[in-house]
């Protein structure tokens, strides 16, 4: 008998020593089975525990909706939101996009109850080889599951947890709900959630038209959006897009024609979701802030809601291309005079800056809103946020108080040559338009004179002013002397709403930027309804539109005519100490718009910077873009207005000489002009005195006068006749230059009376 080998012998020791400690082996592996036993109650307690219920997984749908901003024309302008998505149902999505995304994230989805077996096998194998999480093996399901409810991490744990919530979606909705569920909810990159937002973000199309490769490329973004997006790296989005397409054919869902022909297509981005939120930004940030207010951040970001403002996209467009056009103007002429030049790389509040706010007088809804050159730059709004003075623009409302409290355009405002007794001691306002010692109101409001205004405030009195100031929504304003020049700080928002009451009748309204907001189901939560109220008498707005259209026709704004605005309008001026602001605000009888010029800094923007030269520019070329369709149209006359020949100068009733007036203007010339012009008054304030000024003559004088050529032994200068001057003149601000205006641009009631004949000078008739 042979003789066993070392290694039998030491296999029979070994069993003889299990066999002596059974009892102790068997123990320990009932001990090893109860800890199996053990971890996985807890790991199965550990995966079910905190996982989402029925009611939650039927909550799927429910998910963050970008809040839609609308135009007055209800056509999407803007957005605002946490994702930026537009749901779509699965009936509006390209075909070619499922069979792309079935095709390269899970091609046995129709087949599988969530997991996909074969899938997950085959990833653990090749994860085994690469000894890491290499691949996910995650079905359109899983991922949906992980993107609605779980972390990304890779983790065995995240991994059951992920496999079991797919088992429970797939019992709860069909293929088809989890394909729209899915392409509603995954990231495309760019901001850009879902589908329907991806195909605008990146094509300029909705998903229902996508193409075989524009589909084939937003399914390959899902994988990884940083790296794949076109807009990042476009020969990397065009190989992956070839990737998804060769998968396309590997299940048969395209032939090989139309393979050859996608693969070789070019990509093409045509991005739309952007466009339209290239203009308006201060606006869209007004509205925001609205919604805020109104429904708190998470439903104005998350909610869906449908927002139908009162904006123009054509007026804000021309308002901020003419505003970039004026900056831009402007700044060369800095440079040019060697003031200041805009330095490279300078910081945004070093630069000029631009407001325009352009509103419906009828209603109050705004419909353009700019608050600066650049609102990424900065976030401040100058339209409705920077308190400034307003200069000479203040003036209309000193004298709409006059007209309130009795006077009329042809009052008188004297004693111009005397000093205004304040607290401080007595005080001249520096004035290049007061060389008499009286002009009337409208005179004094068309040459914007300082002393005017400031004696028309002594004698209607600073404290009523200051409240129909605030009548007006100009908020509280001091109550000085100097009120009368605008050292009163206002927004142009309140300024332009404080002219859209004389361009509607003296009613005042609220400006308007939201009219309806409703929710995603359809239901109105927010509605606006025009609101106004009476701040002044419907004649003392006609009075004064009619007053402020001289500045346009023949006054300090007369620029605007020369740049081809050529609507009737209305509107005034306003030029700060040492040329530091610029404003314009008019009205036509249908949009009224303001604009302002400075630093936020406040500076010297230009020497001799008057707002005629800077500010109205820019608003006539706004406005003659704006009101491109309008016809010309101006105000009726109220019931209890009249009209009658008065001579300008005086104010009253004209008389023998007042047609015959030698004027000098401001080149030396001198001719002979009649100052009888047509005024209005409220029923009750018109004249009853004839002038004084230029009385009759006697026969034999008149006679005389024939062969003179002229009634007057003293000629007066064209300002004091209450007439345009022949040639412009620079004086302060707060008094800008007139410019001399075409005759044919005078109000035709405004325009001098018809030159008469032998016998007419003679007997000096009225007409």
């Amino acid at each position: 008998m042979s003789q066993p080998t070392p290694l039998a012998r030491r296999l029979r020791t070994l069993w003889a020593r299990a066999v002596r400690h059974q009892p102790v082996l068997s123990k320990a592996a009932v001990a090893l089975v109860g800890l199996v036993f053990v971890w996985g109650v807890w790991l199965t307690y550990d995966i079910l525990s905190g996982l989402p219920g029925r009611d939650d997984i039927r909550s799927l749908g429910n998910m963050a909706q970008a809040t839609t901003l609308y135009d007055m024309s209800d056509r999407p302008v803007f957005t605002i939101f946490k994702e930026q998505r537009i749901e779509v149902p699965v009936a509006r999505i390209s075909p070619h996009l499922l069979r792309a995304i079935v095709s390269i994230e899970d091609r046995r989805f129709f087949a599988h109850n969530g997991v996909d077996s074969f899938r997950v096998v085959g990833a653990a194998w090749k994860n085994l080889l690469q000894f890491r999480a290499a691949q996910g093996g995650s079905t359109i399901t899983q991922q949906l599951a992980r993107q609605s409810f779980l972390t990304s991490d890779k983790t065995l744990r995240r991994k059951l947890k992920e496999a079991v919530l797919a088992a429970r979606i797939e019992d709860q909705y069909s293929k088809h709900e989890i394909l729209e569920l899915y392409l509603n909810k995954v990231y495309f990159g760019e901001g850009l959630y879902g589908v329907e937002a991806a195909s605008l973000g990146y094509f300029g199309k909705p998903a229902s038209d996508l193409d075989v490769p524009e589909a084939a490329l937003l399914a390959g973004l899902v994988k990884s959006p940083s790296s794949y997006a076109p807009t990042v790296n476009l020969e990397r989005a065009t190989a992956r897009r070839n990737v998804v397409l060769q998968a396309m054919l590997d299940e048969d869902v395209i032939d090989r024609p139309t393979w050859e022909q996608a693969t070789h297509t070019r990509v093409k981005l045509q991005p739309k979701a952007g466009e339209p939120e290239a203009s308006g930004l201060h606006f869209k940030e007004q509205v925001r802030l609205k919604l805020v207010e109104l429904f708190g951040g998470e439903r104005v970001y998350e909610g869906g809601l449908r927002v139908y403002t009162t904006i123009d996209p054509a007026m804000q467009e021309a308002a901020e291309t003419e505003i970039a056009r004026s900056l831009k103007e402007i700044e060369a002429r800095q440079a040019a005079g060697k003031k200041r030049s805009r330095p490279s790389g300078a910081a945004h509040d070093d630069l000029l800056q631009a407001a325009l706010v352009a509103v419906d007088p009828k209603t109050g809804e705004v419909r353009a809103m700019v608050g600066g050159r650049d609102k990424k730059a900065s976030g401040f709004n100058r339209a409705t946020q920077a308190q400034r003075q307003p200069g000479s623009a203040f003036k209309p409302f000193v004298y709409a108080t006059a007209l309130e409290a009795g006077y009329s355009p042809a009052s008188l405002v004297d004693r111009l040559d005397e000093p205004i007794m304040t607290l401080e001691g007595a005080w001249i306002p520096e004035d290049g338009h007061s060389e008499g010692t009286a002009m009337t109101v409208r005179t004094a409001l068309r040459t914007s004179s300082n002393r005017a205004a400031a004696r028309m405030i002594e004698n209607v009195g600073i404290e009523r002013t200051a409240e129909y100031a605030k009548r007006l929504g100009l908020g509280s304003v001091p109550q000085v002397p100097s009120l009368a020049l605008g050292s009163g700080e206002v927004t142009l928002l309140s300024m332009t709403m404080a002219y859209a009451t004389f361009a509607d009748g003296g009613m005042l309204h609220t400006p308007i930027l939201i009219r309806r907001v409703v929710d995603a189901q359809g239901v109105t939560l927010f509605e606006t309804a025009p609101s106004a109220e009476r701040a002044i008498s419907e004649t003392t707005a006609f009075l004064m539109s009619h007053m402020l259209a001289d500045v346009v026709n023949a006054g300090t704004a007369s620029k605007a005519r020369s740049d081809g605005f050529t609507l009737p309008a209305a509107g005034k001026t306003g030029t700060t100490n040492d040329y530091m602001d610029a404003w314009f605000v008019g009205f036509t009888p249908k949009l009224v718009s303001g604009v302002w010029i400075g630093f936020d800094q406040p500076r010297t923007i230009l020497r001799n910077g008057y707002a005629g030269d800077l500010a109205v520019p820019l608003w006539a070329r706004f406005m003659k873009s704006a009101t491109r369709n309008d016809k010309p149209s101006w105000f009726k006359p109220p019931s209890g207005i009249v009209s009658m020949d008065v001579c300008r100068m005086s104010g009253k009733l004209p008389a023998g000489g007042c047609d015959d007036v030698a004027i000098t203007n401001n080149d030396g010339t001198t001719v002979n002009r009649s100052v009888i012009q047509t005024e209005y008054f409220v029923k009750g304030t018109e004249p009853t005195e004839s002038c004084d000024l230029h009385p009759g003559h006697s026969f034999l004088q008149a006679i005389a006068g024939v062969f003179r050529g002229t009634q007057n032994v003293t000629p007066v200068t064209a300002e004091a006749a209450g007439l345009p001057a022949a040639t412009a003149r620079a004086d302060t601000p707060s008094a800008e230059a007139p410019v001399t205006p075409a005759a044919s641009e005078l109000p035709q009631s405004q325009t001098d009376k018809k030159k008469r004949g032998f016998w007419g000078r003679i007997f000096k008739g009225k007409d």
